[in-house]
């Protein structure tokens, strides 16, 4: 189908605020149900870092519209992080589903920002609005967005206020808070006296959200008041996240809370991708072409069924299409994996953090086991490498880090046959330090006959109570260890910048200065008595649940050595 040129329109809120969208039109006659998208970087991207253009949707017979939020591209008003989508995204819907050549049915999507502008105009009830496809969000804002475990997100929080910032300024056409604040989106420096208070974002954000998160970095009432309220929220959802994506835990934790109490079909698709981009290659892996970015066919064949009453198969189609990372291949499931556990015991010669034969991770408690004990060093803290919660993400060649004194790696036998694990994830160790605070980072990798290494999911938590086990939940993850390969729990007191550097007190992030940063010892028991273990959600072999794998996705087809 034809469309016709881009034309642009502005609405009036309730307050007299003038918003403006690009409308893509199909230029043919008849009514047609409309795609709304609203977004704060500028409406011609209209996030096509993962999406098809909006002239591709309105191919299909579509309105498509893809308005900048208030206070962002040329709308008016003054731009404060997700305070206003809930009126604006109400009189938005109402407005285009009033449109000349609208059905008066709206559906919506996009991801991050994009994708809780509808969480934010869903929770309103606005009868117009029929469907919505939110990607890589959170309705905690707290802890599925700004913090981890009680651990301040320093790197993706940090790089996202510098970019909505120079955005800021580029509308300003202030040049030279534009070019700072460009280079300091280039180049991240931890250098200040404060790691967490950016000099630039002193400089040119002093209003920004980044520092009222560092100052609320407990969850309380202003977490509460910021997060999308989910209790009204009831219709068709196509949840979309990505296995290496820093909200994943928001997208899983979304979809199980509508799953369980919702009327209408739920389903839920994770892709081997990163928050951008979404496609076959991330970081060291290439997944292969079943990997490529699928969602576009998919949400036309969702926007089909829910707002043109087409039966495209969808509501037959398993709810659940997870991508098998390993076999490279989509499974399928009637619900979230959830049923299965295996369990894996850590248990050492109390070196764990010298030699990689040190370490074990085995299928009983081990009879005799001793403890490890490394130190965290602030001066050289254990660096990020991929994983969800820094860039570049993905998977990486790790076997050159977990040779740091700083980190203890529990590693299992070569297995004898393959482990299939999909769902959550979860590490319970027995640790404590001599400090009242410390970080526990946990990375699960996969050991290569070579002894290559390569992660493939981690979680992170600030410990600050003395309650034993310290838990820790990792991103869930789908993958296929071959026969062969090991498994590798690597635990460490950092994972810099991607986090804060925790200074051995709590202390709220603001506050925490460098020079104060404390060296902490830590110690990790297991054994009977102290049961350190790792939780895995087993899928099963590949006949177990999992349906026609392609289903819902129209497309063509260790060395033993020493550490230094």
């Amino acid at each position: 189908m034809k469309v016709l040129p881009k034309e642009t329109a502005s609405i009036f809120t309730r307050d007299e605020v003038r918003l403006d969208a690009d409308i893509y039109r199909p230029d043919a006659e008849g009514e047609f149900p409309v795609l709304l998208m609203r977004q704060p970087y500028g409406r011609a991207i209209a996030s096509t870092v993962v999406y098809a253009h909006p002239k591709w949707y309105a191919s299909h017979g579509y309105i498509v519209i893809i308005q900048d939020v208030r206070g962002r591209g040329t709308s008016e008003g003054e731009f404060q992080l997700f305070a206003h989508e809930i009126e604006d995204g109400i009189d938005t819907i109402n407005w285009a589903a009033n449109l000349p050549g609208s059905t008066g049915k709206i559906g919506m999507y996009g991801f991050s920002y994009q994708g809780m502008t509808q969480l934010y105009a869903a929770s309103a009830k606005p009868p117009a609005l029929k469907t919505i496809c939110p990607a890589m969000i959170a309705d905690n804002l707290y802890s599925e967005w700004a913090y981890e475990g009680g651990a301040f997100c320093l790197q993706t929080n940090l790089g996202w206020a510098i970019q909505l910032a120079t955005e800021t300024a580029r509308l300003q056409e202030d040049e030279q808070a534009y070019q700072e604040l460009y280079q300091a989106a280039k180049k991240f420096s931890f250098s200040t006296p404060i790691p967490a208070l950016s000099e630039v974002m002193n400089k040119y954000g002093l209003d920004s959200f980044y520092h009222q998160w560092l100052e609320n970095y407990k969850p309380g009432e202003y977490w509460q008041n910021l997060s999308p309220n989910l209790e009204n929220i009831d219709l068709p959802m196509l949840h979309i996240g990505g296995w290496f994506d820093t909200y994943l835990r928001g997208t899983i934790n979304l979809y199980k809370k509508i799953f369980c109490r919702s009327k209408f079909l739920q389903k839920l698709i994770v892709g081997p991708w990163s928050h951008i981009p979404w496609g076959r290659k991330l970081g060291a892996i290439n997944y292969g072409l079943a990997a490529s970015n699928p969602i576009d066919d998919i949400q036309i064949l969702w926007f089909d069924q829910f707002l043109k009453g087409i039966n495209t198969g969808i509501l037959e189609r398993s709810p659940v299409s997870l991508f098998e990372m390993g076999s490279n291949e989509w499974r399928n499931f009637n619900s979230w994996p959830s049923n299965n556990y295996q369990f894996y015991y850590l248990a050492s010669t109390g070196l764990a953090n010298m030699r990689e034969d040190s370490g074990t991770l085995n299928d009983n408690y081990p009879d005799i086991s001793t403890d490890d004990i490394f130190v965290h060093d602030p001066w050289r803290p254990v660096p990020a490498l991929g994983g969800h919660a820094t860039f570049p993400a993905g998977s990486f060649e790790r076997s050159e880090l977990d040779c740091r004194t700083d980190i203890l790696t529990y590693t299992s036998e070569f297995l004898t046959e393959d482990l299939h694990i999909s769902g959550d994830v979860y590490v319970e160790v027995y640790c404590t330090a001599d400090t009242s605070s410390f970080d526990i980072s946990a990375v699960l990798s996969e050991v290569k006959p070579n002894g290559n290494v390569y992660n493939f999911t981690q979680g992170y938590i600030k410990v600050v109570s003395k309650d034993l086990p310290v838990k820790i939940y990792l991103q869930p993850t789908c993958i296929k260890i071959e026969k062969g390969n090991a498994i590798r729990l690597s635990l460490s007191a950092a994972c810099f910048p991607a986090y804060l550097i925790n200074p051995g007190i709590d202390k709220p992030p603001k506050e925490v200065r460098l020079i104060e940063a404390k060296i902490i010892t830590i110690t990790v028991s297991s054994g009977e008595n102290n049961p350190s273990l790792i939780s895995l959600s087993i899928a099963g072999n590949r006949e177990q649940g999992t349906g026609n794998r392609r289903e819902n996705i129209p497309l063509s087809e260790v060395h033993h050595q020493h550490k230094s």
